[in-house]
């Protein structure tokens, strides 16, 4: 028996041929055995007359039997097979000799303790120099194994073709190496566009933090829980701000003896209209429990001129960095004569540079000097809120900006709002915010018309002491 028989391989399938001694012989057997000893599927081979030429590795693993017991064996039976299927099994493995491609089966073999082992085989014929069938290779693993890999191989080919939610695979570089079309969507670019281009040239915002969170998975793990990280992605139609619940695992590939980091598996769902409403909600909540508050202390003041800068005060707790008010010249006008020009008169402001509480000034009467078009005078001939920004300018012309409009200096986003009672116009409520803030928003101006109500209820009641008085 030559050295490739006695390590459960020979030379060739088919007629036996002179064996080589020399070098180049040695090296190839060794080499032959090497590869099927290192294959991860169990492999044996025939001969045309059914006889165990090799057998590798894997396969004494899974039935016992080792490579010195298989080869030279004619078949399964009375071994590897019960008598009763013997020729059953052989049957259908001998037909992939003279079968078009490969042949898939199922059967039970049998293991050296006398166990059964359900193995999924695919056999095809090998042809020798004259084209003529010289015998068969089989591979076969475990069913459970084999179903193992299909169902890993139909769950990656369904998260990357039909999943609902956005599934990225980012290599060790952090470039993203495959994406599903849910998340090609999300980027709002094309699957293969997206391919090995940096995270950076996607997104606007929001890219360190997802860079970061990249990095930790690669070198600690997958976080305990989903992180929801807002970004905002570049598309061809503009900038869009969103917000998504990431996932996050590490892959490692299974066929290093120590793990090596193939990369991150990144899913992600857009939850953006989620957290808008639950910011809305408890915006919605903390301004209403404001308005409870300050009606509260108000009723508490003796003077309803200071009832209504207490209104102010709790107003601007989140929602702007000063705030005026200004009474129209004279007490009040009707809605015919807000139409022609008004002149308004200031009569509290929070303090500037420092924090505190409003001041009630106005006892000249001097009018403001308010130019044509300024929005608190576009508001009361509205009568109805106005919102007014610098837009994006340099600081020194949105000082002068704010310094024009009789505002401090830092505003850069106005919300003017009218003041209303029994009717009449007494004025302008007007809310200011810094570089620091976000420009109003309709809703910020629905809240400033429910703070305006208040303020203007205590300077008609304060109107109305001072006259009986």
């Amino acid at each position: 028996m030559s050295a490739s028989r006695r390590s459960g391989t020979t030379d060739e399938l088919g007629p036996d041929e002179p064996e080589r001694d020399g070098p180049e012989g040695s090296v190839g057997s060794d080499l032959l055995a090497a590869l099927l000893d290192g294959m991860d599927a169990a492999l044996c081979a025939f001969d045309a007359d059914g006889v165990v030429t090799h057998w590798n590795r894997e396969a004494e693993r899974i039935l016992g039997w080792t490579a010195a017991e298989a080869v030279g064996r004619r078949g399964f039976a009375g071994w590897a097979v019960r008598s009763a299927d013997a020729e059953e099994v052989e049957g259908r493995l001998l037909s992939a000799m003279h079968a078009p491609g490969r042949q898939v089966y199922e059967f039970a073999l049998l293991t050296k303790d006398g166990g059964r082992v359900l193995v999924r085989t695919q056999s095809a014929a090998v042809r020798g120099p004259d084209g003529k069938p010289a015998g068969l290779y089989c591979a076969f693993s475990e069913v459970h194994a084999q179903i193992d890999l299909e169902r890993s191989i139909a769950l990656s080919e369904a998260l990357f073709e039909d999943a609902s939610w956005g599934v990225v695979l980012v290599d060790a570089d952090l470039r993203p190496a495959v994406v599903n079309a849910h998340a090609a969507r999300a980027l709002g670019i094309g699957r293969t566009s997206v391919l090995g281009r940096p995270l950076g040239e996607l997104l606007a915002q929001g890219v360190e933090e997802l860079e970061s969170a990249l990095a930790h998975v690669l070198a600690e793990g997958a976080p305990p829980a989903p992180a929801e990280i807002w970004v905002t992605v570049r598309t061809p139609e503009g900038d869009r701000r969103r917000c998504w619940r990431c996932g996050f695992v590490r892959l490692a590939s299974p066929l290093a003896e120590e793990p090596v980091p193939l990369g991150v598996g990144w899913l992600f769902q857009d939850v953006t209209g989620a957290k808008q409403g639950e910011q809305e909600a408890s915006l919605l909540r903390f301004r209403t429990n404001q308005l409870h508050r300050a009606a509260r202390a108000a009723a508490e003041c003796e003077d309803p001129a200071e009832a209504a800068t207490v209104h102010l005060d709790f107003a601007l707790a989140g929602f702007a960095d000063h705030a005026l008010i200004d009474r129209v010249a004279g007490g009040a006008v009707s809605d015919a004569d807000a139409a022609g020009p008004v002149r308004l008169v200031r009569v509290a402001a929070t303090p500037s540079g420092v924090p505190g509480p409003s001041l009630l000034g106005g006892e000249a009467g001097l009018p403001v000097r308010y130019g044509e078009g300024h929005p608190a005078l576009q508001c009361v001939a509205r009568i109805g809120a106005v919102r007014a920004s610098v837009g994006a300018v340099a600081a020194e012309k949105a000082r002068e900006w704010a310094v024009a409009r009789q505002w401090p200096e830092d505003s850069v986003h106005a919300l003017c709002a009218v003041l209303r009672s029994r009717g009449r116009t007494l004025g302008v409520v007007t809310f200011l915010r810094g570089a620091g803030r976000s420009a109003f928003e309709r809703s910020d101006a629905v809240y400033a018309e429910d703070v305006a109500v208040r303020i203007a209820m205590a300077l008609d009641l304060a109107g109305v002491v001072g006259r009986s008085g």
